[in-house]
């Protein structure tokens, strides 16, 4: 039980130094809108402080869609998302599915994310009749100012094919 906690504030400790460092080069802090000193809670874009979850969408022509929607839970604080998720990887039981996904859209539109205030981004499937099932779609989220560290997972029933593209994170549910 020592041994275990030790490790927990271990690794605690070190997530916070990382933090309180700061990270340059493209990544963006996953800083939150609130302000004043002390008071902010954990950015609702960290990765372990949300849920994902995967729909079906209505589909439109030569296409199927999903919608994947983020949702932040109370006591975390607001953040900015921009642009589609990037390096989105399918997964069917564990098992990768060799579909590499594009983007699609205007990617400069800034959302705000957080309790409240859930955020969605649509997969587009070119329907061929073919396909790959998946049940699990992990992704990394971007802010204005370069890509959220960690990485995102989001689970529902979905098929994937060659020319999958991922659209802008969007506001609402």
């Amino acid at each position: 039980m020592m041994r275990t906690t030790g490790k927990i504030v271990g690794t605690a400790a070190a997530v916070a130094l990382v933090g309180a460092v700061g990270v340059g080069g493209g990544v963006a802090q996953a800083a939150s809108t609130a302000t004043g000193a002390g008071n902010e809670a954990p950015s609702a874009c960290r990765p372990a402080n949300h849920t994902a979850k995967i729909t079906a969408a209505p589909a439109t022509a030569g296409h199927r869609h999903y919608r994947v929607t983020l949702t932040a839970a109370p006591g975390y604080d607001p953040c900015r998302l921009a642009g589609s998720p990037i390096d989105v990887r399918f997964y069917h039981h564990g098992s990768l599915k060799g579909v590499t996904a594009g983007r699609y859209g205007p990617q400069g539109a800034v959302v705000t994310f957080g309790p409240g205030h859930p955020v969605h981004f649509d997969i587009q499937v070119p329907n061929t009749g073919g396909g790959a099932p998946a049940d699990e779609a992990d992704f990394t989220l971007k802010a204005p100012g370069g890509v959220i560290p960690g990485e995102s997972t989001a689970y529902g029933r979905l098929t994937v094919d060659v020319g999958t593209v991922i659209g802008p994170v969007r506001p609402g549910a």
